[in-house]
């Protein structure tokens, strides 16, 4: 199926699931308004049963499974990383953040049968980014915190008086590097962990950075990756016979490590066969690679890890692909040829989606789900259309998913490419195909935000429990009768969006032009015959036909994005830029064989670019994405650096400091901000487009 008749089929199947998704989420008769937490839409279908039935929610999942909202933002949630229960209990330990305001962390003990809003206990205060939850070997529950790690009884009642710390001086937050530079602001200092049954401790100690890119030339290997205390590495500490470690006292050193594995740059996803270390048992981690623009490079990874051996960062990403700012350092010393023939590096074991975002990883074991037994779950967290969901991995009977060859596809997302296969630069690869437990977790205005799965347990009734940062909730995964709901259509601009944008281009004389120039020598003489009939009917105006083709191309899902060109699917597919085909059919030859027709194709280009009034500008590089918020100031998503918008009031009269801008490309907005309301980023994160 080409991409006119793909989108042609979807745009007939969204009016159709517009219609009836009011039925899909059990909403109560239109006069009355859906209930809405976190940016879900609640109506009165529950999952679970008994006392732990929940709020259905509308995430798209595999049939025979539900998701119920356990807490939410009104539980005063603030931002959920990670979730255990507590042993034999129908409790559970929350780490939530706060956020990334150093000291504002918080554990938490959620009793899912209390009252809504009533659910959670303060235990602990004043943390540094708590992440990791662990039971350990003596079934005692311990948690990290930037630097530490410690253990504590969540029902005592005073439950910081037995707080009994193991480690306390690992690199956090504030570090210095080997040559003396410091820090105060480490890229990744989330320390997960994970114990193996002789009770020895495996940490992640993530980079400093997303790439340790210095100046250039870079000659000499990332010094913070280096030496017996490496970052972007894991760390093993042995416990004393017995298997426990020991509370540190004040004056007491941590207890010696070794570095494990190298070249790692966050192991947020590290997964424990149950009969590991015995030979041959997986130890599994999943890599974040680097943040680059292009939204399909690089690729994430699942590592098969094994001691000693160099897993890449920052000289190598997907299989074996050098990074060429450290060219130099590949030439020579103990990271010549690294990546491609020096036995110090371990490849990947299989990639993942790009920019998916690995942060929690485990293998299934409970009644509740059967079929999963075994099984490798894995939950990616990425804003791009690679992450939100979470996915199912076939394993042997050592634990290592089973790698296929070449060409194995992946879902993109119905904001992007619907399929896509894994590829590196040079070409197609083998690669461990999964199954989605949650494939559909995109934003639908009015029924859900973007899903930002974190952390991930199953709890000891085989149910699937797991918390999103973004979205500030708890959810349960647990089985459901019958067909699974039909998928919710891709977020679309409302009809009051596009009239608004056919109002700019009809009050613009080039613009108008330009959109007859394209219809009538793109549109009707390459596609409409073939693939739809882009709103063209007998009889219409030219004007009128002007307006179906346009409105036509505004209601396709990532066709065009206002003022952004390169960001659309109309011109990389008539341009042949992405890894579908070239369109129209045969267009590879156009360019040559019909006078006019890159004019053409230029003139899209300038449609689209300056379909917006108001100043084309660029987000300014630096952090891979910048926040962006309504006039109230709510959160409104993320925009990655370089992204082009629209700006309409430099200056916002109602926000000091703050830009006004058109909506952005639909996969960055997220939350509950409206197009009323308007999109504002502080100004410094703006720079003129060259």
């Amino acid at each position: 199926m080409n991409l006119f008749t793909f989108l042609s089929e979807r745009r007939s199947l969204r009016v159709f699931a517009a219609a009836i998704t009011g039925a899909l989420l059990g909403f109560a008769p239109a006069s009355s308004e859906p209930i809405r937490k976190s940016g879900y839409a609640i109506g009165t279908e529950l999952c679970g049963s008994d006392d732990l039935a929940f709020p259905r929610i509308q995430i798209d999942m595999r049939a025979g499974y539900c998701a119920g909202l356990v807490a939410s933002e009104e539980d005063r949630l603030k931002f959920p990383r990670s979730i255990i229960q507590v042993p034999g209990r129908d409790l559970f330990v929350v780490a939530d953040m706060g956020g990334w305001g150093h000291t504002d962390g918080r554990l938490l003990l959620l009793d899912p049968h209390a009252p809504q809003e009533r659910r959670f206990k303060e235990l602990l205060t004043g943390l540094e980014y708590p992440f990791g939850l662990v039971i350990g070997p003596d079934r005692k529950l311990y948690a990290s915190t930037a630097e530490t790690i410690f253990r504590f009884d969540p029902l005592a009642d005073n439950p910081r008086s037995t707080v009994e710390t193991i480690i306390r001086h690992m690199p956090g937050r504030r570090i210095t590097l080997p040559d003396g530079t410091r820090l105060d602001e480490s890229a990744h200092p989330l320390k997960q962990f994970v114990f193996d049954r002789k009770g020895r401790l495996f940490v992640n100690v993530g980079s400093h950075s997303d790439d340790c890119i210095t100046r250039a030339p870079i000659t000499k290997p990332c010094a913070a990756a280096e030496g017996a205390s490496a970052m972007a590495a894991i760390w093993l500490f042995t416990p004393p016979p017995g298997g426990v470690f020991p509370a540190l006292k004040p004056n007491d050193p941590d207890p010696p490590h070794t570095v494990y594995a190298r070249g790692l740059r966050n192991s947020m996803a590290l997964a424990l066969h149950r009969n590991f270390p015995d030979p041959g048992y997986a130890f599994l981690q999943g890599e974040n690679g680097h943040d680059l623009p292009d939204i399909f490079k690089p690729n994430e990874e699942i590592n098969a890890i094994e001691q000693g051996r160099h897993y890449g960062w920052p000289y190598c990403y997907d299989v074996s692909t050098p990074s060429p700012e450290f060219r130099s350092v590949l030439q020579s010393g103990q990271y010549k040829s690294l990546c491609t023939a020096n036995a110090l590096y371990k490849p990947p074991l299989s990639l993942m989606p790009p920019h998916g975002a690995p942060l929690a990883m485990l293998y299934y074991h409970g009644a509740r789900f059967p079929e999963l037994e075994g099984k490798l779950l894995v939950g990616l967290h990425g804003y791009r259309p690679t992450g939100s969901r979470v996915l199912i991995y076939d394993v042997d009977d050592h634990g290592f998913p089973k790698p296929a060859t070449a060409p194995v596809h992946y879902h993109v997302s119905c904001a992007a490419d619907p399929t896509r296969s894994f590829q590196t630069e040079l070409g197609e690869v083998a690669a461990a195909p999964f199954e989605e437990l949650i494939a559909g977790w995109h934003r639908v205005n009015g029924a859900r935000p973007q899903g930002a799965p974190v952390g991930m347990t199953v709890a000891e009734d085989g149910a699937i429990w797991l918390v999103e940062d973004k979205n500030k909730t708890v959810i349960r995964i647990d089985r459901s009768t019958g067909d699974a709901p039909q998928p919710l259509p891709c977020d679309m601009r409302s009809q009051a969006m596009i009239d608004q944008l056919a109002a700019f281009v009809a009050r613009d004389a080039q613009n108008s032009a330009r959109l007859t120039t394209l219809r009538k020598g793109l549109v009707e003489r390459h596609c409409a015959g073939c693939h739809s009939d882009f709103g063209l009917k007998p009889g219409q105006s030219e004007t009128e036909k002007d307006g179906a083709v346009l409105r036509f191309m505004l209601s396709q899902d990532g066709w065009i994005y206002p003022g952004d060109p390169d960001a659309g699917k109309l011109r990389t597919r008539l341009r042949g830029l992405g890894a579908e085909r070239l369109m129209p059919p045969g267009g590879e030859s156009l360019p040559k064989t019909e006078p006019g027709y890159k004019r053409l194709l230029d003139a899209a280009d300038l449609l689209v670019a300056k379909m917006v009034p108001g100043t084309r500008m660029r987000i300014k590089p630096g952090p891979p994405q910048r926040k962006f918020y309504g006039k109230t100031n709510k959160e409104c998503g993320e925009i990655p650096a370089a992204k082009v918008v629209v700006v309409t009031q430099r200056n916002a009269v109602d926000k000091p400091g703050f830009s006004r801008f058109f909506r952005p490309a639909d996969p960055y907005l997220n939350g509950e901000c409206t197009d009323d309301n308007g999109y504002y980023i502080r100004q410094e994160f703006l720079v003129p487009v060259e």
